[in-house]
């Protein structure tokens, strides 16, 4: 009984360090398995976590270079934590690198999850090495609880296909939405890469961060006006200033208080590049003009989209 108390006592203790009203948003200090147990049973419609990969990087006083058996631990423990606050209608999205992507799939499968999509973030500027091919990519798993019942918009998150941007293809001007498609499950283009030291985005003293774009189409496609989106390791805010521009309810977790200070500020100022603005198109390729002959001729090669408004930075240790 004793123990039963002291648990339920736990769940009562957590307490917000940082609030606002309207759409309502916290962010909570702390180790996110902690503050996770505090926080009602299926009370969440949307979960992103972006979580330390155990590469050494320097975030405070959190540990990011334990041995691989302890690291596989804590990622089922923080998963196991979410899944409980997780509701029936809810989504789980991981932003992860190679290393530990197929564990946690497995680990969600065995949980009775179902597996969306295994989509990929691209960027152009990854790390220089040798020892192997650069790597270019990080994997955003696209969990559910129920295919059938999850949230799901994809209205709006439409972009332009190929078939209209590219090649001008009049069959694309009699679908349902003309000339949009559901974006591919391989995300790059304008404004998609990694955030470097000169794009306005950054944040000071923050090791890595994800483009707002990211978090705005998983936002927008995965819950609704007013739903509850949690990310259980803040960083430099991107999960909450987006959720709380679009209107979304919000919950941050953050082990250290300095990281958690520096979010809180970007919260309340809203995002760099949330907007009205028109969907474009992610195509590696340009625009094929039709030429005299009513022919299209071949473009003099394809235009890759530059990631952001940013170059590349060497020192930044997380892709």
């Amino acid at each position: 009984m004793a123990a039963a108390s002291s648990k339920a006592e736990s769940r009562l203790m957590a307490k917000a360090t940082y609030r606002l009203t309207d759409p309502e948003t916290e962010v909570y200090i702390g180790d996110c398995r902690e503050v996770l147990d505090g926080l009602p049973e299926k009370s969440v419609d949307l979960i992103f976590a972006d979580p330390p990969f155990n590469w050494d990087v320097p975030y405070g006083e959190w540990d990011d270079s334990r041995s691989r058996e302890e690291y596989l631990t804590f990622t089922q423990q923080w998963l196991d934590a979410c899944l409980r606050v997780l509701n029936g209608h809810g989504s789980l999205w991981v932003n992860i690198p190679d290393d530990t992507a197929a564990e946690i799939v497995v680990h969600l499968k065995r949980r009775g999850m179902t597996m969306i999509n295994w989509c990929i973030w691209h960027f152009r500027f990854g790390q220089h090495r040798v020892g192997n091919f650069i790597v270019s990519k990080v994997h955003a798993l696209y969990f559910a609880r129920n295919r059938e019942t999850r949230i799901w918009n994809p209205d709006t998150v439409l972009e332009p296909s190929d078939r209209a941007a590219i090649y001008d293809d009049p069959r694309t001007r009699e679908t349902k939405q003309p000339g949009l498609r559901v974006p591919l499950d391989v995300w790059y283009g304008p404004l998609w890469g990694r955030i470097q030291g000169n794009n306005r985005e950054r944040r000071k003293n923050h090791q890595n961060q994800i483009p707002e774009v990211y978090l705005e189409r998983v936002i927008r496609a995965c819950s609704n006006d007013g739903h509850l989106v949690l990310d259980p390791f803040l960083g430099s805010g991107t999960t909450c200033t987006v959720a709380r521009a679009l209107r979304r309810r919000s919950i941050g977790i953050e082990y250290s208080g300095q990281n958690a200070a520096s979010a809180w500020e970007r919260i309340q100022s809203g995002p760099i590049r949330l907007g009205p603005g028109v969907p474009e198109t992610n195509s590696f390729m340009a625009h094929r003009k039709r030429g005299g002959n009513g022919t299209h001729p071949s473009s003099t090669g394809p235009a890759l989209f530059g990631d952001s408004d940013s170059a590349p930075a060497e020192s930044d240790p997380k892709p």
